[in-house]
């Protein structure tokens, strides 16, 4: 393959990198900054893993009412719990292949007990787990189940 062959393909894939979803490593003490901050947004926080087949059966409520509270100040985070080595090999793919839009973050925390009743007093550590707030109105709705959509999109409206 010649040179300009070579670069109108990198052109014609670059719209496609760039908007690839990437997947966050994210600290406890970074989440909850985020969460804590006094602000109108409803955050919308999901703990999921790719091994967790409940966690992906509801993956797709998720995604939707991202896409139609966009326009709102929802914000939905996707938390993976999965082990932080597994990022590029499992994770990412994961993601990509769902073609996920909302937020991805991956747990980058050693010991889930050190974190878990920090987030959540009562939140045994089973997933998937829901957190849904809104510092503003002063909104902490937690769910420790997998959510249906009429589920989530009632809480979300509570929280508004």
């Amino acid at each position: 393959m010649k040179l300009p062959q070579l670069l109108l393909g990198s052109l014609l894939l670059a719209p496609t990198l760039a908007t690839a979803q990437t997947v966050q490593p994210v600290k406890y003490t970074d989440l909850a900054k985020r969460l804590d901050q006094p602000s109108d947004t409803t955050y919308v926080v999901n703990f999921w893993a790719t091994w967790c087949a409940p966690c992906i059966k509801e993956l797709p409520n998720f995604e939707q009412l991202n896409a139609e509270y966009a326009s709102k100040k929802v914000k939905v985070l996707l938390v993976s719990m999965d082990t932080p080595t597994l990022l590029d090999k499992k994770i990412v793919p994961f993601v990509q292949k769902r073609g996920l839009k909302s937020e991805v973050l991956l747990m980058n925390e050693p010991d889930p007990n050190a974190w878990l009743t920090k987030l959540d007093k009562k939140w045994s550590g089973a997933i998937p787990y829901t957190l849904i707030v809104n510092t503003k109105k002063n909104q902490r709705i937690t769910f420790e189940k997998e959510l249906t959509q009429a589920e989530l999109i009632a809480a979300v409206q509570k929280a508004l």
